[in-house]
Order: C-alpha cells, then sequence, then structure tokens
C-alpha cells in the first residue's frame, strides 16, 4: 500500500513479519479496516540476518501459516534461505495486506478518548486497537567486556554472520552454544575453521530417533498443542533457549562432543576479558552433561508413547558420550590462540520502549493471555511461548493470529459505539 489516505483504523498492526501478515488475513475476513506498518520491508528479518546456509530446523510441514501450508515436494526436509523467501512471497501475495512501509513506529499512546495514537517515521495515526507483530527479538545481547577485546578482532553478532570467509583470518571465537551459536559453530567448522566454542547452558535434541523425525512424535503426542499454562514451567518455559538441532543437508544431530573430537576447542561459559585472557566458567562438563540429559529424557518420553500405544518402531537407545573434557580450561590466551574474530550468539532483549503502556514486567516483557492484555485494546502476537510452542514460529502463529482477532470481535461487539464496520 503506498498511497496512505485515512488516519484511523479500527486496528493498527506493528510488524510486518509472519505475525502481522497472519493478522492481517484474519482482520480481513472479519471485515476490520486496518493498516500495517513495516519498519523496514515486509518479513525483513528473514531476509536480511540468516547466515548464507541458514535452513530451518523444523520440518517443512510445520509450514503452515493461514491460507498458506506448505504444498512443496518435500515436506519431511528443512527449506533453505532462499526457498523460506520464496515461501514467504507467497504468502504476502496472497495476503496482500494494507501496509506502509519503511514507517517505524517512534511512539504509542492511549488518548483521552481511548482511541492510540501512532506515531511513526511516514506520520501520524489512530486506532480503536494495536496489535504489537515486532517480535521479541529486538536488540543484541554483547557484554561490556566486548569494549575491551583488541581493536585488530572483529566482532559480528549472530543475525549479522553470513558465512566463513566474511570473517578476517584466523580462528574464530563462537560464544552461545543455543540454536544459533551451535548452527554457526558448525558452518565455521565445516568450512574448516578452527573453533573456540563457549558452551552454555542451552539443551539440545535428537533430530531422527526410532525411524522418525523426532518433530514428527512430539506433534503426534501433541506438545506442540500444550498450552504455556499447562506446561510444567508455566510462563518460566518463555525464558528457555531453543533445542539445537540443524536440518542442514537433510537433517541431523549437532553433537559438540563429536566437535571436540575433530578439532574444535570448547569451553564452559565466558565470563571475562582481562591481561590479554579469556576467562571461562569451570562448567563445560555440566554443560555438556545436561544438554545430553535433556537428549535423552525427550527420546524416553517418545519411548513411553510408542510403549503405551504399541506402536511398532526402531528398538530404543541412549546417548553415550562420545567424549569428555579433560578438565576445565578456565583461561585462553587471545593472542597466542590465534582468534581473529568473535561471533556473539546470546540472544536479544525485547525493546517495547516506543508503546507506552502499563503492561510490561520488570524484563520489559508484556504480561498477557493468549496477546490478550489487561489494557483495552492492545494485544501480542508473535512471541515465544505467547500460547503454544509453535506461538512465534510458522506452525502456530495462525492459531495466535486467528484468536486475537476473534477477541477483537468481541471486544469490539461490547463496544458498539466504537464499531465502524461490524465483524463478519
Amino acid at each position: 500500500m503506498s498511497n496512505v489516505q485515512a488516519t484511523h483504523y479500527s486496528v493498527i498492526v506493528v510488524g510486518g513479519g509472519q505475525a502481522g501478515l497472519s493478522v492481517s488475513h484474519f482482520l480481513q475476513r472479519a471485515n476490520i479496516d486496518h493498516l500495517v506498518l513495516e519498519k523496514h520491508t515486509l518479513t525483513h528479518t528473514w531476509r536480511t540476518q540468516r547466515w548464507d546456509t541458514f535452513c530451518l530446523v523444523t520440518p517443512n510441514w510445520q509450514c503452515a501459516l493461514p491460507g498458506h501450508p506448505y504444498s512443496g515436494a518435500d515436506p519431511h526436509g528443512f527449506m533453505k534461505k532462499d526457498e523460506i523467501i520464496a515461501y514467504l512471497d507467497g504468502f504476502i501475495g496472497k495476503v496482500n495486506a494494507p501496509v506502509l512501509e519503511d514507517a517505524a513506529v517512534t511512539r504509542v499512546r492511549r488518548g483521552a478518548d481511548g482511541r492510540y495514537i501512532v506515531a511513526s517515521t511516514r506520520g501520524e495515526f489512530t486506532a480503536d486497537r494495536i496489535v504489537v507483530a515486532s517480535g521479541g527479538y529486538h536488540t543484541p545481547i554483547v557484554p561490556r567486556m566486548a569494549e575491551r577485546l583488541p581493536v585488530q578482532i572483529a566482532q559480528v553478532q549472530s543475525s549479522d554472520y553470513r558465512n566463513a570467509d566474511a570473517l578476517p583470518p584466523g580462528a574464530v571465537l563462537v560464544v552461545g552454544s543455543g540454536q544459533s551459536g551451535a548452527q554457526i559453530a558448525e558452518d565455521l567448522h565445516l568450512a574448516g575453521r578452527k573453533v573456540h566454542l563457549a558452551v552454555g547452558e542451552a539443551p539440545r535434541c535428537a533430530r531422527f530417533y526410532r525411524g522418525r523425525d523426532v518433530v514428527d512424535w512430539l506433534a503426534d503426542m501433541r506438545y506442540y498443542d500444550m498450552p504455556v499454562t499447562d506446561h510444567p514451567l508455566r510462563e518460566g518455559v518463555r525464558d528457555n533457549t531453543n533445542h539445537y538441532v540443524t536440518g542442514r543437508d537433510g537433517g541431523r544431530d549437532i553433537d559438540l562432543r563429536r566437535f571436540a573430537l575433530e578439532g574444535m576447542e570448547l569451553f564452559g561459559r565466558l565470563e571475562d576479558f582481562r591481561d590479554g585472557k579469556l576467562r571461562f566458567a569451570p562448567n563445560l562438563r555440566a554443560n555438556l552433561d545436561d544438554a545430553d540429559d535433556t537428549y535423552n529424557r525427550i527420546n524416553a518420553s517418545i519411548d513411553g508413547f510408542i510403549a503405551k500405544h504399541g506402536m511398532d518402531a526402531p528398538p530404543a537407545a541412549r546417548y553415550e558420550p562420545l567424549w569428555q573434557p579433560d578438565g576445565e580450561r578456565i583461561e585462553l590466551d587471545l593472542e597466542a590462540s590465534g582468534i581473529g574474530s568473535v561471533v556473539w550468539c546470546i540472544g536479544f532483549t525485547p525493546d517495547f520502549g516506543w508503546l507506552d503502556a502499563p503492561v510490561f514486567n520488570g524484563r520489559g516483557h508484556p504480561a498477557h493471555l493468549r496477546g490478550v492484555t489487561a489494557v483495552p485494546g492492545l494485544y501480542f502476537i508473535g512471541l515465544p511461548w505467547l500460547h503454544t510452542w509453535g506461538s512465534g514460529r510458522f506452525s502456530g502463529v495462525a492459531r495466535d493470529a486467528q484468536y486475537v482477532v476473534d477477541a477483537i470481535c468481541a471486544e469490539r461487539a461490547n463496544a458498539p459505539d466504537r464499531v465502524s464496520i461490524a465483524c463478519a
């Protein structure tokens, strides 16, 4: 939408990724006028913040955006970066959302009349309701110790990493072993680079177990339908680091112990840099063991499911460590190690500073129930575990978007003085 005429809308959606576009899909079905404001271009993050060999870590069949399920020839494969973009382009074309791109929202506040006032770099708008669909990964986390590293050390954050050749010569320190860190460490390792990996507390899971993708098993076990309110950790699960695994080359486990046998240097959590030395916590063994415990625990739950239903499947197996660290190395001389670059893979923090609403906790996360906040007319979507595991993914965002739009319809029905178009 290039020529925006109206300044007031029933709904303004902030963010034009898969979550915002999914909301637009259901708003159009409900015949509700709206505008999507996108800071850059539609699905910008997928196009600009992924490395060259990036691929999905969940099978293609889980790509189920509203009205746009995966229809390719490899439902149990893992789309690569270009294929993901093509899939999203198809979704963009189907939704045909009323969108204003290059419109960074700078402030949203609620006026005395109950309407929301939206200031953006493309002008000011008002709306009866706001759907925040900008995600929860905004500001890259880089520790202050990074400022003390020598200037000749190249430093990039995971969202800026592209490939091994884009980094200067020398060994590479990858900090963090979550989903991105483990895959980037693997990418560098396969490219023949010497990798030092600071291993965090991320769990891992098998790619395939007892003849099937683990995702297929967990889907049958209804794990992906479990609401956050039923999870043993409740809302605490939103803080969990994603399990590391990969869809690369048809999908496989990521086993850091195997990498160690092949020459990758593993350390515990990076804690400091001083006197020319990197300092690590003595927790490498514990972190590896905990990740393997999660791996085996998930597989054991699959064993139980198979046994309960009397299913025919290949025999059960338990992962046994291929390698154990010989003590805990807590120091590494930066110059002697030959490290020429550091890739920070320790996540992001949310930044909703532009939203003036009393819905945030002390960590900057919004309080909500399935995306519905206590503030009238304010909704969120696309956040990790907003409702289920798939809430921030292609697999679950459609269900969340439908729920939020249904909530908007219900609110409109209870506020007839502010309704201009009835929900279908």
